[in-house]
């Protein structure tokens, strides 16, 4: 029988995804993915924990054998991000999986309703696989996905309630100038590892392009630069109350 795999990635949005795909499926035939990168949150394996008991199913745990975290990443291959993005996504979530995978999979994904254009493009990168995004089609905001997990009784994430907009681990490189200032904020020994290993590797590690053409490293980074984040939005609209029915039934 076809599995259907649903990509857990310790986020509210994948957790809601998760919970609605057992209810429209089942759990025998749902399995939960989840790819552990060793960088995120220690919070994240109290919330995994919770969640598991939430779907009434444990979640299937990947982890890299050849590294132990994004910075023994960016150490081993002397680079942190490119254009084409970091290297740390694909070693550590996507490699430790291959085997796991099954190319006949239907793929759940928690994309809300916010990401539409994300979940459209992914679907166009991988026109052969059969993906589901149910968080879009219930209609469900990522401040819907907040309020039903708070509403299930199950705390929120710790990097949420720092006032952090997702999930990621501590120190993204993807994140802009104002993450960053709030990993000054929240983690400061995190935010020194990497502008020394910034001054290690040299400008081409630097995170950021200025209009002029120079790269901006976190050594020359304003506390006053970019969008500092606030509390994240939380509630639960008519949509949240029918996903939830739809979750009882």
């Amino acid at each position: 029988m076809t599995r259907i795999v649903s990509r857990f990635s310790c986020g509210a949005a994948s957790a809601v995804a998760t919970k609605l795909t057992i209810a429209k499926y089942g759990l025998d035939r749902v399995e939960i993915s989840y790819s552990d990168p060793g960088s995120e949150h220690p919070d994240n394996q109290r919330f995994l924990a919770d969640c598991e008991r939430w779907f009434g199913k444990a979640v299937v745990v990947h982890k890299s054998e050849k590294y132990e975290n994004t910075w023994a990443v960016w150490q081993g291959e002397r680079f942190i991000k490119s254009a084409q993005g970091a290297p740390c996504t694909g070693i550590l979530k996507r490699e430790p999986k291959y085997a796991w995978d099954r190319p006949d999979d239907v793929l759940v994904f928690g994309y809300t309703v916010e990401e539409k254009d994300r979940a459209d493009r992914l679907r166009e990168q991988n026109f052969e696989r059969i993906i589901e995004t149910p968080l879009i089609d219930a209609g469900l905001t990522k401040a819907d996905c907040l309020g039903m997990l708070e509403r299930a009784g199950i705390a929120l994430p710790a990097m949420y309630l720092l006032g952090f907009q997702n999930n990621n681990c501590i120190g993204c490189p993807k994140g802009g100038m104002g993450y960053w200032n709030m990993i000054r904020k929240h983690f400061p020994e995190a935010f020194a590892k990497m502008a020394a290993l910034q001054r290690e590797l040299g400008p081409g590690s630097y995170l950021w392009q200025e209009e002029d053409g120079s790269r901006l490293s976190l050594d020359d980074l304003s506390p006053t630069r970019g969008d500092q984040f606030t509390e994240p939005n939380i509630e639960c609209s008519i949509m949240c109350h029918i996903a939830e029915q739809e979750m009882a039934e």
